[in-house]
């Protein structure tokens, strides 16, 4: 049963480009599909999370991991009487705008950029699927529906201050609303992105021998969940344990989600999605106890696996690939693919061009950024 609250497909503000509604797909189901047709999403698969890309194949990927948010972004949407394909839509293309190298590529390009406006994540999404996917006959980009760029624009919460150089752009041809709330629908969205990543960075930390699992029983959550399973299973082998405990670990946390966020809709009393935009403050959120272990558990994991020593060593190495590249590539247009030559010969000014260049190197996956350093420098990384 869908809530008066809920993104009604029917109800949908449209697209930037008309055109014919499909005879068996609504808005929203053609948006997800769109997303995961894109080239941009296929190329997720060898863009990391934390680990480089060549470190291990059963490590989460860009891919991997937004297939997990939108496994969760579902399950808490259908509970919450949600709009689930809008939900699905805005989690498989959170991820869009993330360079190659995880965070530590995006604050190496920032810096780089800081002279033409910097970058952002969000921002690089909104132009993907707006601008930088090229395939289809009447319009660049991917034509969402206005409801899925909200989502993917503002999914963690209204953009104010200064606002990023491409959101800002697209924003004056399409207005988003950025000073308000996102749907509650790309709400879940975001929350099923901190539920995934800390469970499965649990799960890889874990994997890669930068903790143990008593270490991780201190914390809180996880302890519980690891002695419940103690308690129903005395003798079950290592991975059964780790698996079961950590799967309670993610019930935990989706259901917490889902209890807190069932009584603020009660109390935001919204009859419509547009009262949802104008509440002013979120209606998906996990309980101020649980937030408070999640940011404890999130502690744990910036101190023992994203600023573990080797993984800062792997992070000082690949900055040095993004800091090579792009001066490279700024100085010399020719060292572009052909196909963005076209475009960034119209070019005359240097933020434009730069803008560009953060574009194709924003838009490179952990193995070709490392394949194109080595072509173009002569040297491999140890890494």
């Amino acid at each position: 049963m869908i809530a008066p609250f809920a993104s009604d497909p029917t109800l949908a503000r449209g697209r930037a480009f008309s055109e014919e509604e499909s005879a068996f797909r609504s808005c929203f189901q053609r948006d997800r599909d769109r997303i995961i047709h894109s080239s941009a999403f296929r190329r997720l698969k060898h863009k990391t999370q934390v680990f480089v890309e060549h470190e291990g194949d059963y490590y989460r990927t860009r891919l991997t991991h937004s297939i997990e948010v939108a496994q969760v972004a579902r399950t808490i949407a259908g509970a919450l009487g949600l709009n689930q394909e809008l939900t699905e839509a805005v989690a498989l293309a959170h991820d869009l705008g993330h360079t190659p190298f995880g965070h530590t590529g995006e604050d190496a390009l920032h810096e780089l950029m800081a002279p033409y406006g910097g970058f952002d994540h969000n921002a690089q999404a909104i132009k993907i699927v707006t601008s930088l996917e090229r395939h289809y006959a009447d319009f660049d980009g991917l034509n969402l529906t206005w409801e899925t760029l909200e989502g993917i624009a503002k999914h963690n919460g209204p953009v104010t201050g200064e606002i990023p150089y491409a959101l800002a752009d697209y924003n004056q041809t399409f207005d988003l609303e950025l000073h308000t709330h996102a749907s509650a629908e790309a709400q879940v969205a975001a929350l099923a992105d901190d539920v995934a990543y800390n469970n499965h960075d649990l799960q890889d930390g874990l994997r890669a021998g930068l903790f143990t699992e008593a270490e991780i029983c201190h914390l809180p959550i996880i302890g519980d969940c690891f002695a419940e399973v103690d308690r129903l299973y005395p003798k079950l082998d290592r991975n059964r344990r780790k698996h079961e405990a950590l799967r309670r670990v993610f019930g935990v946390m989706v259901g917490d989600v889902i209890d807190t966020s069932r009584a603020l809709l009660a109390e935001a009393d919204a009859k419509s999605v547009q009262e949802i935009r104008e509440y002013g403050a979120p209606v998906i959120a996990f309980s101020e106890d649980v937030w408070a272990q999640i940011v404890e558990i999130k502690s744990f994991l910036f101190k023992r696996m994203y600023r573990a020593p080797s993984v800062v060593e792997k992070r000082i190495q690949v900055t040095k690939v993004v800091e090579t590249l792009f001066p490279l590539f700024l100085e010399d247009k020719n060292l572009l693919p052909a196909r963005w030559h076209f475009d960034i010969e119209r070019l005359n000014d240097e933020v434009s061009i730069a803008r560009m260049v953060s574009d194709y190197i924003a838009g490179m996956t952990d193995r070709f950024a490392l394949t194109e350093y080595e072509r173009l420098t002569g040297t491999k990384l140890p890494l």
